[in-house]
Formats: C-alpha cells, structure tokens, sequence
C-alpha cells in the first residue's frame, strides 16, 4: 500500500530518538521529552506543483512532536506534515 499525501503536505517516517544522553544518562519513559522529532520524508504532495517545496522525498527533518497527524500503514508508524510544520532540513 502506498500512502500520497495531497496538497503541501508531506509523509514523514519518524526515527526513533535516544533513550541515553551523550553522557550516558538514561532518560526514563515518565521524562516528558519536549525534543524536536526527526523523520524521513517518503512522499510529497501535489501542492509542490503550485508552490514549490523545499523538500525533497529521503530529506531528513526536524519537526514539533505534537505536530502533524499519526497514520499507520502496515504495521509502520508515520507521520503527515504540513509544509510549515516542518522545521528544518538536517544536511
């Protein structure tokens, strides 16, 4: 099955954030983690034909966690996105 997104929005496949700081402190599930979620982008909807979009399908992104709308399609989680929802592109 194939999930197209219609108008500016974008699929994103979120990535799964660390559990462990860089320093090694684990962060228990009761920490409300209020960090910027990053996915990848699986598809891009029409409305780039009638504005152009500065993403591109396999870019990176950071977006807000309680952005967006959560689907499921085969058992995968993602997430759809408006344009503007999205951030910022990782390089």
């Amino acid at each position: 099955m194939k999930l197209k997104p219609l108008g500016d929005r974008v699929v994103v496949k979120p990535v799964k954030q660390e559990e462990v700081t860089a320093s090694g402190i684990v962060l228990p599930d009761t920490v409300e983690k209020e960090k910027k979620e990053e996915g990848e982008i699986i598809a891009i909807g029409d409305g780039a034909k009638v504005t152009k979009l500065n993403l591109k399908v396999g870019s990176r992104v950071v977006f807000g966690k309680y952005a967006g709308d959560e689907v499921e399609i085969e058992d995968i989680e993602y997430k759809i996105l408006k344009e503007e929802d999205v951030l910022a592109v990782i390089e």
